[in-house]
């Protein structure tokens, strides 16, 4: 058992790593948007991730993709980092962080629902209940937030933020059909991203100001929310025995992040968004439990 245990312990920390790294990116998001436009802070982000992700090809995985997997990289690298964040920093910047955040959190029941067409996959009645559930968070979710916000909470805000999660569920499903490294598939496909995003950004706001302000908020997210984050929770589900119970250690996450958002953005959190928050999470839990069955 203590074997067992210490074997463990390495996953536990990558993992535990991953999860207080991923609930500082609303945050992020929000102070990032306060200096760059939406563009701009895309464009910043992605080429620090494109570096990491350089980096880590070069001194672990190396650059080679299958040729069969080379048709994937340039919709991938489209669908993200391209669409995905431009729509998901368009819902930050629109809607408090503590409304965003729990409402991209759906994108995995958007990826149960999309699993049926796509992947032939069946849903049982746990999980469609568990679905069910995790809307009814979000109703709550979305009632306590205009209790609290001066101002009515921004439709296309909201619209943008449940269409990111339909992006990053196709993005994960495309992901299933890819047999080349996981590094080396980000380095190409953000290689092609980093283009578009760079003619939007030119023909939009303009190029970003290349200060060490734009730079520090272009690097947490584009190490923290692309980058070695991704690594860090790859490196955990490798180095554990139960996949099943390291990942539920990322339910962690949104919890954390709201006591940030809080303490750090002054959001002001009522019950009902904490409570909307853990029925999304419930929900989220017994889909997964039952899609893995």
């Amino acid at each position: 058992m203590e074997a067992s245990r210490h074997n463990e312990r390495p996953a536990l920390i990558y993992a535990l790593l991953a999860v207080l790294l991923w609930s500082t990116v609303a945050t992020g998001f929000k102070l990032g948007l306060a200096m760059m436009a939406v563009e701009q802070l895309l464009l910043v982000g992605t080429l620090i991730s494109w570096c990491v992700f350089a980096l880590f090809c070069l001194l672990r995985s190396g650059f080679c993709v299958s040729r069969q997997d080379r048709v994937w990289v340039p919709i991938l690298g489209f669908l993200n980092p391209f669409a995905y964040y431009l729509l998901l920093f368009a819902a930050y910047d629109r809607l408090p962080a503590h409304v965003a955040q729990p409402l991209n959190y759906t994108w995995a029941i958007t990826l149960a629902l999309l699993a049926v067409p796509v992947l032939k996959q069946t849903l049982t009645w746990q999980a469609l209940i568990g679905i069910v559930v995790s809307y009814c968070g979000v109703v709550l979710l979305l009632s306590g937030a205009s209790e609290t916000s001066p101002e009515p909470l921004n439709r296309t805000g909201i619209v943008l933020a449940l269409l990111s999660t339909v992006l990053w569920a196709a993005y994960w499903l495309i992901n299933t059909r890819c047999n080349s490294n996981a590094g080396a598939m980000m380095f190409w496909s953000f290689s092609c991203a980093v283009p578009m995003i760079g003619l939007v950004c030119a023909a939009g706001p303009g190029w970003p100001e290349w200060n060490l302000t734009n730079l520090a908020y272009g690097s947490w997210v584009g190490l923290v929310e692309m980058g070695i984050t991704f690594l860090l929770w790859q490196l955990a589900l490798r180095h554990t025995r139960n996949v099943a119970r390291i990942g539920q250690l990322i339910f962690l996450s949104p919890f954390l992040s709201l006591l940030l958002i809080n303490q750090v953005l002054g959001e002001v959190i009522s019950w009902q968004a904490v409570a909307g928050l853990a029925v999304i999470v419930a929900g989220l839990v017994l889909t997964q439990r039952a899609q893995a069955v």
